[in-house]
């Protein structure tokens, strides 16, 4: 589910579009009906082409009703961009693209609205207009579609369009966190009482569930959850949800409340975040300055601290704290805007770093490098984003890597460990860690291949441990600790040179068995000069791994026993002679020079015996 919020100057057609896009009409407001002007909110929905349902949130464009636009804007994932061709970039168009880029919204669509009022050569002069614009903000490059709500004329092209950017626009994935519903309208309805709407982010939400308003503090639970007008037991992030609450009164909840779950979040009258004032902007941002705050649906008025700078000019970025004079739901990573109240204008907006801070002293280098670490995550995000779902990482090069000290990185590991967030291998000072995906990326790219390894050669203790450290892409340090862990939970036994699968014990077939048996049994009637065994490479092997047979040569195989009675014999004929030849051992066992010859080489590289002359002594 996507949200795409309108955006541009008053009497552009924005509504008119939406009506035509999706057959609902957005103005719900009789006098917004009487006046043809959107003056709060309107909402819609329709399929796209791909058959993806989106939701579309119209927002007023005249200059007067911009907070109400404000509170609309913040929770979209795409932006339909309306510029009426007869009029061509207006005072509101820009400033709606100026808060569009400062909110980060970097997927959109822009439609040329009205075009059969005009002809193609000044509407190939608009259309460059608005390409210029778009030029440096989050929505350079975006697609121009050239429309008309009252024809009909490219309404199918638009829906081309946004089906195309929705595919390159990530879906919201936050299904297993904690919800959060910015409302943005409560109303009451007869037989139901209080309802509330917003877009939801961060995490589903549930009939049945109780729920938190804040920053009041109130406690209800979810009576019904629709979705376009359909009813349904669940709702999942980045859907527009109203809410019908049971224990909340609608005159209870304001616009800009937030809607979440007991307890999961604080409220906050003070914020750090990284200030970027619009290259349009009037005039700088000066030390504590009073400017209007617009984060999700809410408004505060606040006082600006800037930490790094006595002002920051058109065009600039700087760190900034406000302190703000109600308070907020904010949380870390959420877009804000400020505006002057006189006159109204938009002059800066910026991404919440810590939305609990402690009151800074201006131009600390340590407040500054603390946020600068903070710009870049908290230190459990720092150490899970340079971990990520890889191979585990050595934890004293890890917190290094990610410019942490010690102890605030100890107290950060002590949280993921505690949270199951990452996983700790191995000891001190060899301390591997590992997120729980990236235990189970290995155990994918270990347990298969394991599998197919037994299958293949059933005869083979297992893989050859180097075979398997090359596979998994590791170093020894960390291959060592994933192995010791893997072990201890049960998965696999291991060696110094091979690994294996718990349960599996190399042993042959019957058919198999049978054949070495016999073998054996040839070899024990010839024990001097026996015949080599004619098995099966594998099974051979696993022959010679038992001491089942011993290997002298390529072609001279000897039983374990006999191959004991003539090294013992090779050894007291030595003591006793000084020495022993070849000829002698050939005629003391009735064998031919082969076995005598091949078995007095092996010992000589076994460095047991060496030869003299046409002799052997111990080495």
């Amino acid at each position: 589910m996507y949200v795409i919020g309108t955006a541009g100057h008053v009497d552009h057609g924005k509504s008119t579009l939406v009506k035509a896009l999706t057959g609902i009409d957005p103005d719900r407001l009789a006098e917004e009906q009487r006046r043809e002007m959107t003056i709060d909110l309107g909402f819609a929905w329709m399929a796209l082409p791909s058959g993806r349902s989106v939701s579309l949130v119209d927002v007023p464009g005249h200059e007067r009703f911009i907070k109400n636009m404000l509170a609309g804007i913040g929770g979209i994932d795409a932006a339909l961009l309306v510029v009426a061709a007869d009029e061509a970039m207006m005072p509101q168009t820009v400033e709606h693209l100026a808060i569009l880029d400062v909110l980060g919204v970097a997927h959109g669509v822009v439609a040329l609205t009205k075009v059969d009022l005009v002809d193609a050569d000044w509407l190939a002069l608009v259309r460059e207009e608005v390409t210029a614009r778009l030029k440096g903000t989050s929505l350079a490059g975006a697609p121009i579609v050239a429309v008309s709500a009252r024809s009909g004329q490219g309404l199918a092209d638009l829906r081309a369009a946004l089906d195309r950017v929705l595919d390159a626009t990530p879906a919201r994935t936050g299904d297993a966190g904690v919800p959060r519903l910015s409302i943005d309208r409560a109303f009451t309805i007869g037989g139901f009482g209080t309802v509330v709407t917003g877009t939801l982010i961060d995490g589903p939400l549930a009939v049945g569930q109780d729920v938190e308003i804040l920053p009041s503090g109130l406690r209800g639970r979810v009576r019904g959850l629709q979705t376009h007008k359909q009813r349904g037991e669940s709702a999942l992030p980045g859907t527009r949800v109203a809410v019908n609450l049971v224990g909340v009164h609608h005159s209870q909840i304001s616009r800009g409340d937030v809607l979440s779950l007991p307890g999961a979040h604080t409220p906050t009258m003070m914020l750090d975040l990284r200030l970027r004032v619009l290259t349009d902007a009037r005039q700088p941002i000066q030390q504590n300055d009073g400017l209007d705050l617009f984060v999700g649906a809410a408004e505060a008025r606040c006082r600006v601290t800037l930490l790094d700078a006595e002002a920051l000019a058109p065009g600039t970025t700087g760190w900034a704290q406000l302190r703000l004079e109600r308070p907020v739901l904010v949380t870390r990573g959420d877009r804000c805007i400020l505006r002057v109240a006189s006159p109204s204008l938009t002059v800066a907006g910026g991404t919440v770093i810590d939305p609990h801070p402690s009151r800074h002293r201006r131009f600390r280098s340590e407040v500054l490098s603390a946020l600068d670490i903070l710009a870049r995550g908290t230190p459990d995000e720092l150490l899970l984003q340079a971990l990520g779902d890889g191979p585990p990482r050595e934890w004293a090069e890890l917190w290094r890597e990610v410019g942490l000290s010690e102890a605030v990185a100890e107290v950060a590991l002590a949280d993921l460990l505690a949270s199951g967030q990452v996983l700790a291998l191995g000891e001190r000072p060899a301390l591997q860690i590992i997120t729980p995906a990236g235990w189970s990326t290995l155990e994918e790219r270990m347990l298969p291949p394991l599998r197919a390894y037994h299958r293949r050669y059933p005869l083979r203790e297992g893989v050859p441990r180097e075979d398997l450290r090359q596979r998994l892409r590791m170093n020894p340090r960390a291959v060592g600790a994933f192995l010791a862990a893997a072990v201890r939970r049960g998965l696999i036994g291991q060696s110094e040179t091979s690994v294996w699968l718990t349960g599996h014990v190399a042993q042959p077939a019957a058919a198999a068995r049978r054949d070495l048996d016999m073998a054996l049994a040839a070899m024990a009637r010839a024990p001097y000069s026996p015949p080599a065994p004619d098995l099966d490479g594998e099974l051979l092997a696993w022959a010679l791994d038992r001491r089942m047979l011993v290997r002298v040569a390529a072609d001279v195989y000897f039983l374990p026993n006999t191959y004991d009675e003539l090294l013992a014999w090779v050894r007291a004929t030595i003591a006793a002679e000084g020495g022993v030849s070849v000829g002698q051992m050939r005629d003391q066992f009735g064998s031919s020079r082969k076995y005598a010859l091949s078995f007095l080489e092996h010992l000589d590289e076994r460095k047991i015996t060496r030869r003299v002359g046409e002799g052997r002594v111990l080495y």
